[in-house]
């Protein structure tokens, strides 16, 4: 590979750009010209063209204010740019050919320029702004209004993750982003309108017909309206979809998205075979159809940083125009590479068909944020082959965002958008630098060009990432370069396989069976990554906790250079990392003072939920229900550094209780899992069993009077009792079906864990044969609430008296009633809302109990 195709390849966009140089080497006048002193380090120090970047700020700037502001302050901003705006660049012509200073003259009309942009960014911000809230269908969602509507589709269907509330989880939604074509309300008027407006279905047995429908589809519904969540939306409204069944088309997709979806469906078809993360991320990879991501994979990429994978970035778009031109700084020499020479075409054919695919690619992959800032970015860049133009992607770049933000101001408040620049321009200017920094302490090329390029993106997310998640990822950098050898051929034969689908359904098998490799790596390397215990630190969210991390990591960008000196503090801070990243019981402990070394129980922190762990050996522990959030049990869990786990008892089947339970499976060897006989809510139910089939872990149920053991832990099952002999009717309430335990844990610690019972089933079990009788411990029914049995509390008589609830949770747990009950019983209350995790150790006077708040 010759010297200036090398350095290239220094700057590639491994994420989000189109791919190219800051400057063309192969234009003499470069300075990274054939033969230049220096090569890339010449390259590197060589000045960067940022005469486009600040009109790209002003107009980005200027729409993302003016999409919230009232019409008028839109008008009066606009005019007061665009007046000196012209009055500027008047005088900039004038003194320019009056034989004054070039740089004077230069520097009026970029501030004529900066001035305009902002104005025209404005006044088009302004008018999109007003057209959204343009017509009825606004006031309508203030009052809620029930309407009958002709919609346009605008987006694929996507699903929401359920949520959890209170006993139940909320069923998946589709989302479909649409416009409201014409508007009827039960009073008979009608309006045709063109309103934006985002549509929640709850499909039920209907909702495969839903999933399918492709953009520009005409529908024909009713429903609910209601504001959007937040003001300065793209959206007018939010529509609540009636579950009338099946959808009612009343107009067919065009032939161009007809063909993007058979193309699609093709590819999902062609994955059918492969295992289960190569079969869901194949398709997320190469047209960002993540429909088969099951949340834990989804949560495992978010944790490593690796979402950009999934939501189709310039990346995709580079691989493909680079085996078409080749690499980008040789595309205008006459040793340029790629298929478009061996096929004998031209430059401007070359860029024709270049165009062509870009083109096809955005139809394909859906115009998202990142989708279209790499088409622009590609298109420019293919204009400047085809013209034989000297380029440079950073005015490429700034030329994007203010074609594109003209062109759709709402991209001006995208998240996506903002981090897809961002990270392009740090491929484009600080990885190239730090490459040649690494490559002059002796880093082997290629790997200073991808640690560099992994470094520079994740330096100028992480802070955008803090807004939106308030966390930190310790191990993106490492996964990302462990994931980025896997892309290429992975998008490569993806991509192969999506076009030949329509025509030869083997041939795609073979390719998406070869493509499942190196997308497994790529899981694998997420899931392993999300799997450390340190692989994400929580820090400040917001503004202000993005302000902090981008200073700290300015601070270490700078002292960086005087550190490489000292070998010493590089290897110290590397183990700090390594050990952050590892977390070692043993030094957690030491550092925390949590989970105490001898501990027998834990009250994990789940929220507003049940997650308990009984320690049964070196590693071991019993889980006594899951909460209502798979990572905060899993959380739990690799803090307790339990690996395996012979039972999982889930007392009752609300969603508080069982909806965790991937998490305590996840990674872990899982004997069984035991639960209540009275199986409601049944969708509850069924995700339990759905889970347990899924991980292969048999299910049983418990049975009044059955004892069991597990190393040093043993117990026995005291409820649900059910027939005659005391213990009352068959049980049909759901926290009275309850499986409650007497346990006795290492060192003689005894225990009672009732999980929700109520007062009449907590009445039951004092009369039966086998009463509770006095124990050390306490897991207060029902996260504390107010209905407890007084005789229970005062025959247990605990010593501790925990309580699992969630902060601020809207139900008040736990009663102050009840807290004041145990207090003046003798227990002391812990609570995990303010204590956070509880490990409870020793027994009787010996017995000690350590949050972690």
């Amino acid at each position: 590979m010759s010297g200036p195709e090398a350095r290239t390849r220094a700057v590639r966009d491994t994420d989000d750009a189109v791919g190219g140089s800051p400057s063309d080497p192969s234009d003499p006048s470069g300075p990274g010209a054939r033969g230049a002193p220096g090569g890339a380090g010449s390259r590197a120090e060589g000045a960067t063209d940022l005469r486009l970047v600040p009109p790209a700020l002003a107009v980005w700037g200027a729409a993302a204010w003016a999409l919230g502001v009232p019409g008028t302050w839109v008008a009066a901003v606009a005019v007061a740019c665009l007046v000196p705006a012209v009055v500027l660049l008047v005088v900039a012509s004038r003194t320019s050919g009056r034989g004054r200073p070039a740089g004077r003259s230069r520097a009026v009309a970029a501030g004529g320029a900066v001035l305009l942009c902002a104005a025209a960014g404005a006044a088009v911000a302004g008018l999109h702004g007003a057209d959204v809230r343009r017509g009825p269908v606004p006031a309508l969602a203030e009052e809620y209004a029930r309407i009958d509507a002709d919609v346009t589709v605008t987006s694929d269907p996507r699903t929401t993750r359920p949520a959890v509330r209170g006993n139940h989880s909320a069923p998946a939604l589709l989302l479909i982003n649409a416009e409201i074509m014409e508007v009827r309300t039960p009073d008979g008027t009608g309006a045709r309108v063109r309103t934006p407006v985002l549509l929640t279905v709850a499909a039920g047995d209907h909702r495969a017909d839903w999933r399918k429908l492709l953009p520009s589809t005409r529908l024909r519904l009713g429903g609910r309206l209601s504001p959007p969540a937040h003001e300065g939306e793209r959206l007018a409204a939010v529509l609540r979809v009636d579950d009338a069944g099946a959808p009612r088309i009343i107009g067919r997709p065009t032939w161009i998205q007809r063909t993007a979806g058979e193309l699609r469906a093709g590819l999902r078809e062609a994955t059918d075979d492969l295992d289960a993360d190569a079969r869901a991320l194949l398709p997320g990879l190469v047209v960002g159809d993540t429909s088969r991501v099951p949340p834990e994979l989804h949560d495992a990429f978010k944790a490593t940083d690796l979402t950009h994978l999934l939501s189709v970035s310039g990346a995709n778009l580079s691989i493909i125009l680079v085996l078409l031109v080749g690499p980008p700084g040789s595309a205008l020499s006459a040793e340029r590479r790629g298929l478009a020479p061996l096929l004998g075409l031209s430059l401007r054919g070359t860029a024709l068909i270049g165009g062509g695919l870009t083109l096809a690619f955005v139809v394909v992959c859906r115009p998202e944020p990142s989708v279209l800032r790499a088409a622009a970015c590609g298109l420019i860049t293919l204009l400047a082959i085809g013209t034989g133009r000297r380029r440079s992607l950073i005015p490429a770049l700034a030329g994007a965002v203010v074609l594109l933000v003209l062109y759709d101001p709402w991209l001006a408040r995208s998240y996506g958008f903002l981090l897809s620049v961002l990270a392009t321009g740090a491929l484009l200017t600080l990885a190239p630098r730090w490459s040649a920094a690494l490559r002059a302490r002796r880093v082997p090329g290629r790997l200073a060009e991808v640690l560099a390029a992994a470094a520079a993106a994740q330096a100028v997310c992480a802070p955008v990432v803090v807004v939106l998640a308030s966390r930190v990822s310790l191990v993106a950098v490492p996964c990302n370069l462990l994931a980025e050898f896997a892309v290429a051929p992975a998008t490569v034969l993806g991509f192969a396989a999506l076009a030949v689908a329509p025509v030869a359904p083997p041939a795609a098998e073979l390719l998406a069976g070869i493509a499942g490799w190196p997308v497994g790596w790529i899981a694998a390397v997420a899931r392993t990554g999300a799997g450390l215990p340190g692989a994400e630190a929580q820090w400040p969210g917001g503004w202000s906790g993005a302000a902090l991390l981008a200073g700290l990591t300015v601070s270490v960008v700078l002292l960086a250079p005087g550190l490489a000196r000292r070998p010493w503090i590089c290897a110290a801070t590397g183990l700090l990392l390594v050990l952050a990243v590892l977390r070692p019981v043993p030094l957690t402990r030491i550092m925390t003072g949590w989970p105490p070394p001898d501990w027998a129980f834990a009250l994990c922190d789940v929220g507003q939920g049940d997650a308990m762990v009984l320690r049964a050996g070196e590693g071991t522990g019993v889980v006594v229900d899951a909460g209502p959030d798979p990572r905060a049990v899993d959380r739990c869990l690799r803090d307790l550094a339990v690996t395996r786990v012979p039972l999982v008892v889930l007392t009752h089947f609300h969603a508080d209780h069982v909806r965790g339970l991937p998490g305590v499976l996840r990674g872990r060897a899982v004997g069984a899992i035991q639960t209540t006989s009275l199986e409601v809510p049944p969708e509850q139910a069924a995700f339990v069993r759905r889970t347990a089939a899924a991980a292969r872990v048999p299910t049983m149920r418990a049975e009044a009077g059955e004892h069991r053991r597990a190393g040093p832990v043993d117990w026995r099952v005291l409820w649900p009792r059910q027939g005659p002999g005391g213990a009352g009717a068959p049980v049909r309430e759901p926290n009275d079906s309850s499986v409650t335990l007497r346990v006795r844990a290492a060192g003689g610690l005894t225990l009672l864990l009732l999980g929700d019972l109520e007062p009449p089933a907590q009445r039951q079990l004092l009369r039966g044969r086998e009463a509770p009788g006095r124990v050390d411990v306490l897991k207060v029914a029902h996260h504390g609430s107010a209905f407890q049995d007084a005789g229970l509390l005062h025959s247990v008589r605990p010593r501790l008296a925990l309580i699992s609830c969630g902060a601020d949770n809207p139900y008040g747990h736990p009663s102050a009633r009840t807290v004041g009950a145990l207090t003046a019983a003798g227990a002391r209350v812990l609570r995990t809302d303010t204590d956070g995790p509880i490990a409870v150790a020793g027994a009787g006077k010996e017995l000690r109990a350590a949050g972690r708040s």
